[in-house]
């Protein structure tokens, strides 16, 4: 099992981090959120969960060890897979997720791509009592902060699109978010700009 992977970022897409290890470039899936963390040239340490198929061996990486339990433990319910597990962490951060199915809001659980009506009340009846309450720190506590404002925009759009959003409905979304980038704020949140455009995606 591998649980995390230590290196140099060498590349950095929508929904992907390649971290040099040793020479070797590894390739992580990770959330928008997370790969929009990253940045090339830095060292990083990503929790990872490896997934073997008969067909391919897929890693995927995580901000945190919490986030990568989540993940495995989001698995472990009927009909989720790693991919829809993944898109489940892009719209909802961990707390978010607890939250969510301690509280059966199926409205929000549907927000996720591929999950409908009976997707989301399969995922309270079979998590309910195993993702567990949220944490003590706050939502968004331990969220990396993202680059500079000017450039939030390219970064929430080519994720978006990394998602299978199309380009009209990804510009739509970043034009919906971009009030929340306040006047004179040296930095954009794009982690959190993310979710919240995936958020007016979801809505119907």
């Amino acid at each position: 099992m591998i649980a995390f992977v230590r290196g140099r970022v060498a590349q950095v897409g929508p929904t992907e981090v390649v971290v040099d290890v040793g020479g070797v470039g590894l390739t992580l899936q990770c959330t928008p959120s997370t790969a929009a963390s990253a940045q090339v040239g830095e060292q990083v340490q990503l929790p990872a969960s490896l997934v073997v198929r008969e067909e391919s061996l897929t890693l995927y990486g995580f901000a945190d060890d919490d986030e990568r339990a989540v993940f495995e433990l989001l698995q472990t319910a009927s009909g989720i897979g790693p991919r829809l597990a993944q898109a489940m962490l892009a719209v909802h951060s961990p707390d978010d997720l607890r939250r969510t199915v301690a509280t059966e809001n199926l409205v929000a659980l549907r927000k996720v791509p591929g999950i409908g009506t009976k997707g989301a009340q399969r995922i309270v009846i079979e998590l309910k009592d195993r993702l567990g309450p949220p944490r003590s720190h706050p939502a968004g506590a331990t969220d990396r902060p993202g680059t500079a404002a000017d450039g939030w925009q390219g970064q929430v759009h080519a994720a978006l699109l990394g998602l299978g959003w199309s380009g009209r409905e990804a510009e739509a979304a970043v034009d919906e978010v971009a009030p929340l980038v306040g006047d004179g704020v040296d930095g954009a949140d794009v982690p959190g700009l993310l979710r919240a455009a995936l958020r007016t995606l979801a809505r119907p």
